[in-house]
């Protein structure tokens, strides 16, 4: 828990600080423009203006800029932080110049605003960045050396602005923990880390029952690994984990609610979507023969196999003489149309109709191919997956690329454990959220 509230207290830290600037940035905009009449013009622009500064945290959070393994001084960081000012000014200008309803079109005051803005925004992101970069850490130890802990280590030194640094990973065998205290206080250990092994030693675990007069936190490895990467690690988990952390009796509420919007949502972007099939149709049977939709079995909840619609993005019979096999990056079985529709995702709006029979949910897992299927029960819980519908996005699908192997299965599989274990209506609307940002950045496949 401390953990995700570090976390959480850093992020709204730094969105009240983007709050501030904004603000102050009108302000300063409207001190240049107007130094005799602040006020009044103020109380004009306060309205309009706030919000459109609504659209702009939107656009700031679709961004990944309060994530905090995005929050570095490098240029993919600065790079995300332009390309969202740029968009929040686009939908800046549509608001006053294509509905102008507050009687003012402030075209020089959005450039002078937009200009300060970017300034202050720069300069405090690259303070706050620094902060978390390089100021104070909590001193972590690893005990039990494994696959997971030697991944949290890496994961932790790669990003520094999480504000942990790890002292030592000791192995279960290691003569240092006889001598665990002097540990502790000569490198100032704040938190211990135990992986599942550290537990079955009876030694190690009075060893640091002792230890508790040191004021140090103890936590186990699948949580804190879990609440810093977003995902659950495979080999850090068991069945007892699956029973204390997947009740789905507390989640009934939610899925009902899940599924009152689920066809709300499918119902309006179903009947919106009908506007553009003309033109999709058209683009497909411009670029290559065969049918517009295309049909496949998938695996469903409980394990239960359906059929999703999509248009078709590939040649007329792909797979006809090499079977199922996973799509790749420049794949020649994909058309040109189909490249497109694949990146925007608009290969999948027939999915809408698989929504309205219950068959899928707007976020959940992917759903799978079952000849994929059985290729992936080697990995580890796979099937436990399966205990919700698949979605059409999903947190595994805004935080890791496109799969194409059983490595790449497993490494989605934690994100999907992850989902599921906190899975939340607060949860899903963030990942519908940035799922707009893939479709933009056209990174589908």
């Amino acid at each position: 828990m401390q953990i995700w509230y570090n976390q959480r207290v850093k992020k709204f830290l730094i969105f009240f600080s983007d709050i501030t600037i904004l603000y102050f940035s009108l302000v300063l905009t409207l001190l240049i423009r107007y130094p005799d009449n602040l006020y009044e013009k103020y109380t004009v622009h306060l309205y309009p203006f706030s919000l459109i500064f609504i659209s702009w945290l939107l656009v700031f959070y679709i961004a990944n800029l309060y994530e905090p393994k995005l929050l570095r001084n490098n240029i993919h960081f600065y790079s995300a932080l332009f390309r969202a000012i740029i968009i929040a000014a686009a939908i800046s200008v549509l608001f006053f110049y294509v509905i102008p309803l507050y009687g003012i079109t402030p075209k020089t005051n959005l450039l002078i605003f937009v200009a300060v803005f970017t300034g202050l925004e720069f300069l405090s992101r690259s303070v706050s960045n620094n902060i978390l970069q390089k100021g104070f850490k909590k001193s972590i130890l690893i005990v039990g050396t494994n696959n997971q802990s030697l991944e949290l280590d890496l994961f932790i030194k790669e990003n520094p602005q999480l504000g942990y640094e790890i002292k030592s990973v000791i192995d279960i065998a290691s003569d240092k923990l006889k001598h665990i205290d002097m540990v502790i206080k000569e490198e100032k250990i704040d938190t211990i880390v135990l992986s599942p092994e550290a537990y079955q030693v009876p030694e190690i675990i009075d060893i640091f029952y002792k230890s508790l007069e040191q004021k140090v936190g103890f936590v186990n490895l699948a949580s804190f690994y879990e609440r810093l990467t977003g995902m659950v690690p495979l080999g850090a988990i068991n069945q007892i984990w699956f029973l204390e952390n997947l009740n789905e009796g507390n989640k009934r509420a939610y899925e009902m609610a899940k599924r009152v919007s689920d066809l709300v949502f499918a119902v309006v972007l179903g009947l919106f979507s009908l506007l553009f099939y003309p033109f999709i149709v058209f683009l497909i049977k411009m670029t290559s023969e065969g049918p517009v939709f295309y049909k496949q079995k998938r695996v469903g909840q409980l394990g239960k196999t359906f059929e999703i619609i999509k248009f078709r993005t590939m040649n007329k019979d792909a797979e006809k003489n090499t079977g199922a096999i996973w799509a790749s990056n420049n794949d020649p079985r994909i058309t040109k149309a189909g490249g497109f529709m694949r990146k925007t995702r608009i290969d999948e709006l027939p999915q809408l109709w698989n929504i309205l029979k219950g068959q899928m949910a707007f976020i959940g897992p992917r759903a799978e191919r079952p000849e994929f299927n059985e290729q992936l029960k080697t990995v580890p819980f796979y099937e436990e997956r399966y205990l919700i519908k698949p979605g059409l996005s999903g947190w595994a699908q805004i935080n890791f690329r496109y799969g194409s192997s059983v490595a790449d299965a497993a490494e989605k599989l934690k994100y999907d454990l992850y989902y599921i274990k906190n899975r939340s209506l607060i949860l899903d609307i963030g990942i519908a959220l940035k799922t707009i940002r893939i479709m933009f950045q056209r990174s589908g496949k």
